[in-house]
Order: structure tokens, then sequence, then C-alpha cells
């Protein structure tokens, strides 16, 4: 069973913060204690990142049972991290999920509302937009951005987080896998890195870096076979190649956008009981790709028959037997992309139809 890093109920943080000269002074004291090269490197790496992470509070309206006013309460912790000078914070969608009103809180301990600038469910990623003024902006640390491309099993890497309410706590670990797949809804998230790094409630949002202190991933989840959100030293990052490309889309549109050909497709129970593979067209959307590439809807005669729509069997060659394999074909491609789609009509002609992908609505139910 794998579920999200569970957000911890708010518990008085312990302040870690340092100013650069004090964090100079921490390293040089540990030099001057005569420890590892490697102790030293681990220093170092939680020195400089420590300014990056911050601790996000999900806080939502609530009506007292006893007087009905709406009370705002805060529901949960989680972290995130500095993206840019500009205030943006990156955490997890699952972190600030349902809340009606989100607070960051940096190193130095401020705290300042944020704003939810986009989201990512499926995918788990979320943007935040600090209200903070001109000259705080300009002191914010981003992150150091890495890449997930190239990572080996084995190499070291360390967290950094809030878990239960403890800001700017570190686990070290190692890469314990590669390509990991999780499901948070209908696209999976793929290439996933699992880690041995503790992961706890309220970690959900946090760096994960590499030996040199670049990030490399967002700890997101854990494998909690017992049910009781603790850590199980099987965890789960969302890969930063992944992310930089939903953040980029949430700054530029305020939302990701998702290729579509504009269809509604079936249930698979429906192509179940004809023995056919595949994913059943059901409807076309008007003017979508779909319907300007020609493919046939669900239907029926007038004698009131069902008459079957196109069955999708491939997209750009790649096989299609079931619906999650289509949403990953689309999931690889952008909107724009021409793509050739097969099917098989009325249970013998099998035609290809070339179209442009355009852009997926959230909630609008079509692919």
């Amino acid at each position: 069973m794998t579920a999200p890093a569970p957000a911890s109920l708010p518990v008085k943080p312990v302040s870690l913060a340092l100013p650069d000269q004090a964090a100079k002074e921490t390293v040089q004291a540990a030099q001057q204690a005569g420890l590892a090269a490697d102790e030293l490197s681990t220093i170092r790496v939680f020195q400089a990142n420590t300014p990056s992470v911050v601790n996000v509070t999900n806080i939502r309206a609530m009506q007292s049972y006893y007087s009905m006013d709406v009370e705002r309460i805060p529901a949960g912790t989680g972290s995130g991290f500095v993206w840019d000078r500009q205030g943006h914070v990156v955490t997890n969608f699952h972190v600030i999920k349902g809340a009606s009103e989100v607070k960051v809180t940096l190193l130095d301990q401020s705290t300042y509302s944020a704003k939810v600038v986009g989201f990512d469910p499926d995918k788990d990623v979320a943007v935040l937009q600090l209200d903070m003024p001109e000259e705080a902006r300009a002191a914010l640390q981003p992150v150091s951005l890495g890449s997930s491309t190239g990572l080996m099993v084995g190499q070291r890497v360390y967290a950094i987080g809030n878990p239960f309410g403890l800001d700017h706590t570190l686990t070290q670990g190692i890469i314990s896998g590669l390509g990991r797949e999780l499901s948070t809804g209908l696209y999976p998230i793929k290439n996933v890195i699992q880690t041995d790094a503790a992961i706890n409630p309220g970690n959900s949002g946090g760096v994960l870096l590499d030996s040199k202190g670049n990030l490399i991933g967002i700890n997101t989840a854990i494998a909690d076979p017992t049910g009781k959100g603790s850590s199980s030293g099987v965890g789960f990052a969302i890969p930063i190649d992944t992310v930089k490309g939903l953040v980029g889309q949430i700054l530029q549109y305020g939302r990701v956008m998702r290729p579509s050909l504009g269809v509604v497709i079936a249930p698979p129970q429906a192509l179940q009981r004809i023995g056919e593979k595949g994913v059943l067209v059901l409807d076309v959307t008007p003017g979508s790709p779909a319907e300007r590439a020609g493919l046939r809807p669900t239907s029926r005669n007038a004698a009131g028959d069902l008459i079957l729509g196109d069955i999708i069997t491939s997209v750009d060659g790649a096989p299609v037997a079931s619906a999650r394999d289509l949403l990953e074909q689309l999931d690889a491609k952008r909107v724009g992309d021409k793509v050739v789609v097969d099917v098989l009509r009325g249970g013998r002609q099998r035609l290809s139809f070339s179209l442009q992908l355009a852009d997926r609505v959230l909630g609008s139910g079509t692919e």
C-alpha cells in the first residue's frame, strides 16, 4: 500500500534559523572538532539548503458545532521549497488540498499568506505565490535545481523537511530504486525515485537532494503497510525533471495543459463483453481533433439498436489495450503534437487517422 506522506498536525516548531555568518561558524566549528570529511559534506549541504525549505500550513474554514461561527483551523502542515525570487513556492498538491487559506513559514520564522497559483492533482504538484514585500522576495534563496536524469541506485541522498512540525529536519539515505510508478489519479507519475531516507508526516513537499546539494526530487509518498503514516524505510520522490515542466506550465498558464483527442471513452466492461481490446469511443466532443479527423462515437440507429463507435487500438504505433494505455500515451505528448490514431470500426475495418492534439480542460471528462 502506497500513501502520500501525510501532513502532520501543527506543533510548536523548533527553530534552526541561522544567519549566513552563523552558518559559516557552524561549519568552521565542525572542522575544528575534527569531524570526518563525509560529515562535513553533510553539514554543508544542510546549511546551504535550509533557507530554501519552508513550512506550509493548510488552514481550513470550519463551522463551530457550538456557536455555528466559521472558524479557521490549521488542518495540517507539510513542506515546500523556494522556486525563485519572485516568491513562488513549490509543494505537493495533497499538502494544500482543501485549504481555504495557506500560510508559509520561512527559516527565520517569518510567516506569509500564500495564494495557490495552480496545481496538478495527478502529479501531486502545486505552486504557491507568497504575499510579501519586494525587499523580502529579493532575500529569498531559491533551491539549486539538479536533474533526475542519470541517477544511480546506491548514490547518497538527503531529505530536508518538517516532519511532525519539527522544522528543517535532515535525514539521509541512498537511492533504493529508480523507475517506480505512483498512481495518484488518472495519470500515473513515472520514473519515481525510491529512497530509504526517512520520510515522515510533514515531509511531503520537501526536497530530496543529491550529495552536491542539488534538488533531484520532491518527497511525496511512503510505502505504508501499517496504515499509521510513519516511515517504513521506503519513500518516494517525484523526479525534478518532471516537476520542472509542470511548474513551468503552471507559472505560464496557471494550470497544466494536457493533450487530448477530444473523445469520451466508454467503461472497459463495454469491450470485455465482445472480447475486443482497445478503448471504445463513447462520444466525440464537437470541434475537437477527433471530430475533425472523423472518429465515430457510439450511437443508436433508427430502430434503437446500439452502434459501437470506433475502438482505438494504438497511438503512434504504441498498442492501446486499455484506458490506462491511452492516458499514458497522451501524457507523453504535448498540446499541438501530431499523432496517428489507429482504430477498429464496425468490428472489421481498420483505419488510421492523423490529428493534432488539443488542450484537455480539467474536469471535462474527455481524453
